[in-house]
């Protein structure tokens, strides 16, 4: 979703959402919310999702949001979001929170994908083409690390572990289109 459902409500403060941010666990929140929680906590880490509990690496504000920085209070809580991004959007993040964002990164894609008012630079979608094309060569290819013909279902682990590998890839490559487009690097 490109803003907030309609009858939600930010569940910092309780109350309608002020510019609203989405966190890469897909919960959203006022951006002068979570960066309370954030400041609350550790300035040092990144804060956990109020909700879920996860590591919160990004947050996205809404085009609506951005279009109001010209206010200045607005200004300052977009900055402040710009500064979390720039601190903990590029960080090492471990295989588990990887796999947890996933789903998130690859909706948003499809999502942009499909809406013709948005474009992604050239390079991401010759980088994109390229490493699907190259992950459906191998599995449709004989030529297998674990073949199957001699191992059966085992023999689908590599189809399934490339395909995984180049969804992570995909998903890293829009992380970062998505960090540099809301002012993250």
């Amino acid at each position: 979703m490109d803003s907030p459902p309609a009858n939600d409500c930010c569940s910092v403060c309780h109350d309608d959402f002020s510019l609203p941010c989405q966190a890469n666990c897909s919960h959203w929140f006022c951006g002068h919310c979570i960066l309370g929680v954030w400041h609350h906590g550790s300035a040092l880490q990144p804060c956990k999702c109020p909700i879920c509990r996860r590591v919160i690496t990004l947050l996205i504000p809404t085009q609506t949001a951005l279009r109001q920085r010209h206010d200045p209070e607005a200004s300052h809580v977009l900055e402040n979001i710009e500064n979390y991004n720039r601190i903990f959007g590029g960080g090492a993040r471990s295989v588990v929170q990887r796999l947890r964002d996933l789903p998130f990164f690859l909706r948003r894609l499809c999502r942009e994908l499909m809406d013709p008012q948005r474009s992604l630079p050239l390079v991401f979608k010759a980088r994109m083409i390229f490493a699907m094309l190259l992950s459906v060569i191998y599995v449709l290819s004989p030529v297998d690390i674990v073949p199957e013909g001699v191992f059966g279902f085992i023999g689908l682990v590599d189809d399934f572990l490339i395909l995984l590998i180049v969804f992570l890839h995909v998903a890293a490559i829009y992380r970062s289109v998505l960090l540099y487009r809301h002012g993250g690097s």
